[in-house]
């Protein structure tokens, strides 16, 4: 097998496409979801996003990193969130996920993604942004801490999870969620999109036990 060796002149001469490719790569699969927002005109917005993270569970927290406007490129996901305060989460399948994609182009501001990429807005109680209807796995958030990040120019967001919709079948009787059995998509890179089929789960790990699977 040979071996590709990369020093850090290597990736900082590397053409900026290729390099941006690559790096993305290196965290693994990532989960994927489409953030659903609105602006303070109620227009909606549909973006797909890998970057976001579980931080805590009490209170429930997730983050995600999102990158700010260009020259070139608006950023109206961040824009909506830092305006109304709250944004969705919305898995999807890989059946959906050539729409789910498509989001990723740059729309104009009055352009829905919804629209454009085929998925229906829904409305519900407990957060004020728009769901994916056809999402098997839905999560609304409420903003909690903005941190822009110096070290690149991007955003963290953190959000409190202030709703939840998900098929009773994915329960599993821990509590937790069986992701395989809402046929969720995992992402690698900036394009790659993966079903991963029924893997191992174990039991909280002891010091005096060996693993055991659930």
């Amino acid at each position: 097998m040979t071996v590709i060796s990369l020093g850090q002149v290597d990736l900082a001469e590397m053409d900026p496409e290729e390099r941006a490719r690559l790096i993305n790569c290196l965290p693994g699969y990532k989960p994927g979801m489409l953030v659903g927002t609105c602006g303070a005109d109620t227009q909606s917005n549909l973006a797909i996003i890998s970057s976001h993270f579980h931080l805590g569970s009490r209170p429930p927290l997730l983050g995600m990193i999102l990158r700010p406007n260009t020259g070139s490129s608006e950023r109206h996901t961040l824009s909506n969130i830092l305006a109304t305060q709250c944004w969705t989460l919305n898995a999807f399948t890989l059946g959906q996920s050539a729409r789910a994609h498509q989001t990723s182009a740059p729309y104009p501001r009055t352009q829905s993604e919804f629209a454009a990429c085929d998925f229906t807005e829904e409305w519900k109680p407990y957060c004020q942004a728009p769901f994916v209807r056809e999402s098997p796995l839905q999560v609304g958030c409420k903003l909690r801490q903005h941190l822009p990040l110096e070290i690149n120019g991007t955003h963290m967001i953190i959000g409190e999870v202030s709703a939840l919709f998900f098929p009773s079948h994915a329960r599993r009787e821990d509590g937790a969620l069986a992701l395989d059995r809402m046929d969720l998509v995992t992402i690698s890179g900036l394009d790659t999109y993966s079903q991963p089929e029924l893997g191992v789960a174990f039991r909280a790990a002891r010091i005096d036990t060996p693993p055991t699977e659930l």
